[in-house]
């Protein structure tokens, strides 16, 4: 049996919001394994999805780099020890002038950007001096740099206080229609900015990760469910998946099947069934794909006009310049993403309440 030490008990609190002595049974039945004890406490309705996010130390900055002709757009991450420098004057040249070099010579990783030459200089030492001007450690963390290509556009947006960055790409019919959604593919950027999609389509989730997402939803529902009866308030649906992936053509046509069965039950004529299914069939799918519009852009509903998805508006858009537009590839980058704060003392205080 593995020690569940005060240290173990604080960080799974953290990353799940539960209770303390629910964290500490959770790992004592999980044997100390701190990822499932996430999956138990979430499977009971107890806990939170696991984040780091409150638990960031980085300060820096995110820039975000486009080429007049939205061909190339670059978005990088540099990070400083303090808020501080962050705010500096050098700082922010700094963070410019790098992602401008990373563009121009495209490098694909830290090991190769510190090979090349700025100003004249190798930019490992060019880099080296910044810290010695500045004064604290500075790190190039990530960078990511996408191109175009013929009939395609990209553009970028980096949020006002430089912690997030998002840049997208679009394959288009032709030139003409690639150079006029470049201020929407900005808008989009800007949506992805504030929602925080991890994944352009739903398609780039895993199956196993849904099913096990699918049953803490439908827990953090039931929970939230047993609060409302107690309120005597209306209950929320408890929907039966959370993601397109498991929206299987056989599930559809079950589920078509059902309505059908329940228009006939309530006596509607079924030469207008034609004309209620297809909106119920919509209805079916945004009631079970809650996981999608958490974490793929396409599925989200579009923060300038919510009823509709990010998907829709693209096709709306592409009909609007008589064309076609197709995202292609999508990244966002906010300041610290998974990096941890030091331990502090509360582990401790912790360790005192659980005697």
């Amino acid at each position: 049996m593995a020690e569940i030490t005060a240290a173990l008990v604080k960080e799974l609190r953290e990353m799940t919001s539960a209770g303390m002595m629910d964290c500490k049974k959770a790992l004592s039945e999980t044997d100390g394994d701190i990822e499932k004890a996430v999956d138990l406490l979430r499977e009971k309705g107890l806990g939170k999805a696991a984040k780091k996010a409150d638990r960031l130390a980085s300060e820096g900055l995110v820039n975000v780099c486009v080429e007049p002709d939205f061909k190339v757009a670059t978005v990088s991450e540099i990070n400083a020890e303090t808020d501080f420098v962050a705010k500096n004057e050098g700082f922010i040249n700094l963070t410019k002038d790098a992602t401008l070099h990373i563009q121009a010579s495209g490098v694909q990783d830290v090991q190769e950007l510190m090979k090349t030459t700025i100003n004249g200089t190798v930019f490992e030492e060019y880099f080296a001096s910044k810290v010695a001007t500045i004064g604290e450690n500075l790190v190039v963390r990530r960078f990511a740099t996408i191109k175009a290509g013929t009939n395609g556009v990209v553009n970028g947006y980096v949020h006002s206080n430089g912690r997030v960055g998002v840049i997208i790409a679009a394959s288009c019919d032709s030139e003409k229609t690639a150079q006029a959604s470049a201020d929407f593919i900005r808008n989009l950027c800007m949506h992805a900015a504030a929602m925080k999609p991890s994944f352009l389509s739903y398609s780039g989730l895993d199956l196993d990760f849904v099913e096990k997402e699918n049953i803490a939803i439908k827990a953090d529902i039931e929970k939230e469910n047993e609060e409302l009866r107690r309120l005597k308030k209306p209950l929320k649906r408890i929907p039966l998946y959370v993601s397109k992936l498991q929206l299987t053509p056989a599930v559809m046509e079950q589920a078509k099947k059902d309505m059908e069965e329940e228009l006939k039950a309530q006596g509607k004529p079924e030469k207008i069934w034609d004309k209620i299914i297809p909106g119920q069939l919509e209805r079916f799918i945004a009631d079970n794909t809650q996981l999608d519009q958490q974490l793929a852009l396409l599925s989200q509903f579009y923060v300038m006009d919510d009823k509709k998805t990010v998907e829709q508006v693209v096709e709306e858009k592409a009909k609007e310049l008589g064309g076609k537009i197709e995202l292609v590839e999508y990244v966002r980058f906010e300041l610290g993403e998974g990096l941890e704060k030091r331990g502090c003392d509360f582990a401790s205080e912790v360790a005192d309440q659980l005697k």
